[in-house]
């Protein structure tokens, strides 16, 4: 495991020590499952940024939404993305 060092207001570090206290916790614990929360929370994000297609598909949608276009995605029965342009009624 690596060190990172991150600065926080001294009123959350504060605030931290008195939650570690009590609880009878390592503040190192209690941020490490924050940040497994908190990325947990982006998985389906990450999934996305990790798939140009989709990111393509996206970067398309965006480009026709600014037209006034819609795009319709779905796939096909071949498994391949059947992407079809229609103005927007």
């Amino acid at each position: 495991m690596s060190t990172t060092t991150v600065r926080i207001p001294e009123d959350m570090k504060d605030a931290l020590k008195i939650i570690a206290s009590v609880e009878k916790r390592n503040i190192k614990d209690i941020l490490t499952e924050l940040i497994a929360e908190y990325l947990g929370r982006h998985k389906e994000t990450l999934e996305i940024l990790s798939r140009p297609e989709w990111m393509e598909a996206i970067r398309q949608g965006l480009r026709a939404s600014e037209k006034g276009e819609t795009v319709r995605w779905r796939k096909n029965p071949s498994g391949r993305q059947n992407r079809g342009h229609t103005p927007k009624r």
